[in-house]
């Protein structure tokens, strides 16, 4: 057994990251509707449109889910502006659907390299689940002087399914949305 605890050892360490989930808004009815043609096309362009952006700002596309996506950064601003600027890219470009999303930071455990798991994690995708269509939900206190491309508002403590304290959250927008 002592084997065994060495090299789960070795294939996990803590790190700090930045999480994003986002998700198209409404996907499931709108497959319903409107068949498997018109989905995968929403959904191959939804992915050229993450990939694209995420690839500029150096964020890394942890995985797609289905309308969804994963994407973890090193550092908290390069993630929000990414996400700020797919949610606005997607609206602008006319999508029939709204893209909504959630974001944490903390500090997780990454395991062989490539799946992280913990609380930031967690609050990101719960963040998500909460979020409206056209909302980037985040902590307040990700909100820093760095981020110089994306304006917040605060929307106050709220409860988070999971966790025990309340969370006080914001809306992270892009500039020209905030003013």
């Amino acid at each position: 057994m002592a084997d065994m605890g060495q090299t789960a050892r070795s294939i996990g360490k803590r790190v700090d990251r930045t999480f994003a989930f986002i998700d198209l808004s409404g996907f499931t009815t709108f497959m319903d509707t409107e068949g498997d043609g018109p989905s995968v096309d929403v959904i191959i362009g939804f992915r050229a449109v993450v990939r694209r952006i995420a690839g500029d700002r150096g964020v890394r596309v942890a995985k797609f889910l289905g309308d969804g996506a994963m994407l973890v950064g090193v550092e908290p601003e390069p993630l929000v502006e990414t996400v700020v600027e797919i949610e606005a890219c997607i609206d602008a470009a006319g999508s029939v659907l709204p893209l909504r999303a959630g974001i944490a930071r903390g500090w997780v455990l990454l395991i062989e390299g490539e799946d992280h798991i913990g609380d930031a994690v967690n609050l990101a995708s719960r963040l998500c689940d909460m979020a409206q269509p056209h909302e980037v939900l985040a902590p307040a206190s990700m909100v820093s002087d760095l981020l110089v491309n994306t304006g917040h508002e605060g929307l106050g403590l709220h409860q988070i399914n999971g966790f025990a304290e309340s969370i006080d959250l914001v809306r992270l927008v892009s500039p020209e949305e905030f003013y």
